[in-house]
């Protein structure tokens, strides 16, 4: 089944989904505020770094939340594991990918991402609403280990057995610019693949064929280890899951390159 759904279809009477919009987090109003002005009719606000990330620290800017935190976040906002989830942001699914990601991460498997987000969803006239629903607490047991991970040294192993792809702006990558961590540049081998260049004009995925070209381009070839990382792990998020659609398996290096400068020993390249 494809990860991804379209406003039309997410349209269709059917079987009931738990929605959940996760705008914000990384720049802009908070996500709460873009909440409240509009969201999708039955959609419940996830914040990113309340209930998909741990507290910021040696571990990241967004460390992977302990099983406990993150089921008890879902809970609160409705999730079981027999009832499909649909999430959806407003930033070309940069957001959404890193609760497709969390949610399949904790073993839940019914999880899609609303291809367009909010402005393909507002582009076909649909409705958006105002009004807050409350949600009937949800009885999803969170069990880690359902996508791989990679840790800092892991992240360095591949980038000399594998691909290693960072997820970043070229100018962050080739350490040019470095708007939000302490120190600038990439990890040595990783492979420049920006985000940006995984979705249309209009924040929707390329088609998965595309995909497919795009990152055979970067090194990917079936059977190669392949793996993702960015700033703090929202945007490799969004890396692996168009390396999904594209077919190939890939690791996330949650802590990123956030978890990476804290340890003043990793190497670091530029250019």
């Amino acid at each position: 089944m494809s990860p991804l759904i379209t406003p039309a279809e997410l349209a269709e009477p059917g079987d009931a989904v738990t929605l959940l919009d996760v705008r914000g987090g990384i720049s802009g109003p908070p996500g709460i505020d873009r909440y409240r002005e509009g969201h999708l009719p039955g959609a419940l606000f996830c914040d990113l770094d309340a209930d998909l990330a741990a507290a910021p620290g040696a571990g990241g800017r967004h460390p992977l939340p302990s099983a406990e935190h993150f089921q008890n976040a879902m809970r609160r906002l409705g999730v079981t594991r027999g009832k499909p989830v649909v999430v959806y942001d407003d930033a070309g699914s940069t957001i959404a990918a890193r609760a497709w990601w969390c949610l399949r991460y904790f073993g839940h498997d019914q999880v899609k991402v609303l291809d367009g987000g909010l402005p393909a969803w507002d582009a076909l006239g649909l409705p958006i609403v105002k009004d807050e629903p409350t949600a009937t607490p949800g009885d999803f047991t969170a069990v880690p280990g359902g996508m791989p991970v990679l840790t800092a040294d892991e992240a360095a192993s591949l980038a000399n057995t594998g691909v290693l792809l960072d997820a970043r702006s070229a100018e962050r990558y080739r350490g040019e610019v470095e708007p939000i961590d302490p120190v600038a540049g990439h990890i040595p081998g990783a492979v420049s693949a920006p985000t940006t260049d995984n979705v249309t004009a209009d924040g929707r995925f390329l088609a998965a064929s595309d995909l497919d070209a795009r990152f055979t381009a970067l090194g990917v070839t079936d059977g190669t280890p392949v793996g993702a990382y960015c700033g703090s792990g929202v945007t490799a998020a969004h890396e692996v899951l168009a390396l999904h659609l594209a077919g190939y398996p890939a690791a996330l290096y949650v802590g990123s390159w956030s978890n990476w400068v804290a340890n003043p020993t990793h190497p670091i390249a530029t250019a």
